[in-house]
């Protein structure tokens, strides 16, 4: 068979992947179908538009100033504590937004209730993609630039600014594109804040109004932000990423902080930290004591925990499998569709969970009629949780496959030659020789694939079946009522859940190696935004998000 064509792998890589990939193609058929969905709900769309805009200038701002800070600070400058300050930085991630706004309207903070409460929200919990990203850029770079510019009569805090600051960019750009696409994702926090997104006008519409075809089109618009956020972070970066491979070499050494500047370098960075993980965690842990104590637990906490930890772990166990089908398939196929075809199916981490939710309904609703009709079934997809793994399938295949596929490509090809000489088939060469190699990287796809099934919110409220709540409805549900301590055990929960992939993080990581291992704590989102130039400059597995 010649290199270019496509064998039966390749036929199941490119099926797999418009079974994820088509929903989506409703999603502007809607604007055909119904042309005046959104006639009724006119007066959301500049609503949305307009606080969209806001958070989003105010979350990239907050983001990219605080995370680029943060990221100079612990590369170019050396004080006491720096070692696990760095990485400390990093616990943010685990503590989603939901979580810490329920903090926030329990302890009643003045002014949260805006939008630029959830700003500042938002940036305090989304600031990690920018600080990870510009971490491992400035660690990426050469000493001999920097000296360079030394040479030429600039003090080392101009030449940081003025070379290595451009030099970073389009990781520090990718980082605040990140941020942002979280932000339009969420739906928890910007629905406790009263902030009428788009997000939230989904949940409205669909919900309160059950008009599914205005949802449908406000989900269109909502995808064109996103896709505009992808386009403008494309553009702005410009060419800048071929001169990273000028700066490769031996990292700067950093420069000693004495007196105040250290006092601040040590207290800064820890304040922030106790601001959005320590003191949340303790005061979680106070008022779940007390909802226990005083009998305010809900009685479907158990439910919802054993929900949240059976959708967790099924998907963690489906998902990371059809990210190796897709990843195999590719690759054993040689296949150019059915590369461009895996890499379709992995769009949807960008998309905003309500909008996959949206997206997989109606093609389900379609499918689910006409079985009903032959074996009067109803509501076998929409009405159990097949249609919510549907959603999950689409919204987190990309975070397995970008563990799958950083394991596969570092396996030599003469590996697959050499047993398909021995007589093994290419199901054989898949179980026994890429499977066992690639066990790291399927362990880190199942674990992130567990900690974000355990936190999503938009789609599972929107699509679970009767009696499917999760740890994260139950939060936002009690946070809603104002009910803080009945909220707080489920939101500790999963906060502590979501700390795993950041430990596991923090002990893999080292200093020594952070060139490498800091582009794996930071790739499967940015290998999202990238096209091949840049993955040529860089290679990496998933970072470690919660």
């Amino acid at each position: 068979m010649k290199s270019d064509g496509i064998d039966a792998w390749g036929i199941l890589t490119v099926l797999c992947a418009a079974a994820v990939a088509a929903p989506l193609i409703g999603l502007p058929l809607s604007f055909a179908v119904a042309p005046g969905g959104l006639s009724e709900f006119s007066g959301l769309v500049p609503e949305a538009v307009a606080a969209t805009a806001v958070l989003l200038g105010g979350v990239g701002a907050g983001t990219l100033l605080v995370g680029t800070a943060l990221a100079a600070l612990v590369t170019f400058c050396d004080f006491p504590g720096r070692g696990w300050i760095e990485w400390a930085l990093v616990l943010p991630l685990a503590m989603p937004g939901y979580v810490f706004t329920l903090f926030a309207l329990g302890l009643d903070v003045p002014g949260i209730r805006s939008p630029l409460g959830a700003v500042v929200v938002f940036t305090l919990v989304l600031y990690p993609y920018v600080y990870l990203l510009a971490r491992a850029a400035f660690l990426a770079q050469s000493r001999t630039l920097l000296e360079a510019a030394r040479g030429l009569g600039l003090s080392r805090r101009v030449a940081i600014a003025r070379v290595g600051l451009p030099l970073a960019r389009p990781a520090i750009l990718g980082g605040v594109a990140l941020a942002l696409m979280e932000a339009l994702a969420d739906f928890g926090t910007v629905n406790l804040l009263g902030v009428r997104t788009f997000t939230d006008a989904i949940y409205r519409v669909w919900f309160i109004a059950f008009d599914r075809d205005a949802a449908m089109q406000l989900a269109t618009l909502l995808v064109s932000v996103t896709l505009t956020l992808v386009v403008l972070e494309r553009l702005a970066r410009g060419r800048a990423r071929y001169q990273q491979l000028a700066a490769r070499g031996d990292v700067p050494p950093p420069m000693p902080l004495t007196g105040a500047a250290a006092v601040a370098a040590v207290i800064g960075p820890l304040a922030l930290v106790a601001v959005v993980v320590a003191a949340p965690l303790a005061q979680l842990a106070v008022w779940s004591v007390e909802s226990i104590r005083d009998g305010l637990l809900s009685p479907e906490f158990g439910t919802a925990v054993g929900n949240s930890v059976l959708l967790a772990s099924m998907s963690a166990v489906l998902i990371p499998l059809a990210a190796v089908v897709l990843a195999y398939g590719a690759r054993a196929s040689r296949s150019g569709l059915a590369a461009a075809s895996a890499r379709t199916a992995t769009i949807g981490y960008g998309l905003p969970g309500s909008v996959v939710a949206v997206a997989v309904i109606v093609p389900l609703g379609w499918i689910e009629r006409r079985i009903d009709g032959i074996a009067g079934t109803g509501l076998l997809l929409t009405g159990t949780v097949i249609g919510l793994f549907y959603a999950y399938f689409l919204r987190f295949l990309a975070l397995a496959w970008g563990a799958v596929e950083a394991g596969i490509v570092r396996i030599p090809r003469q590996l697959d030659e050499a047993a398909r000489g021995l007589g093994a088939d290419r199901l054989d060469v898949l179980a026994r020789v890429h499977v066992p190699l690639i066990h790291a990287g399927l362990a880190t796809a199942a674990l992130l694939v567990f900690v974000e099934v355990m936190k999503e919110l938009p789609a599972t409220l929107l699509l679970r079946p009767l009696g499917g709540d999760t740890l994260a409805i139950a939060v936002w549900q009690a946070t809603t009522e104002s009910l803080f301590e009945t909220a707080a055990l489920p939101a500790l929960l999963i906060v502590l859940v979501g700390l795993l992939p950041v430990a596991v993080m923090i002990r893999l990581s080292g200093r020594r190696g952070a060139e490498l291992e800091a582009a794996q704590v930071a790739g499967a989102w940015a290998e999202e935004l990238e096209g091949p130039e840049e993955r040529e400059v860089r290679s990496g597995a998933p970072i470690v998000r919660a």
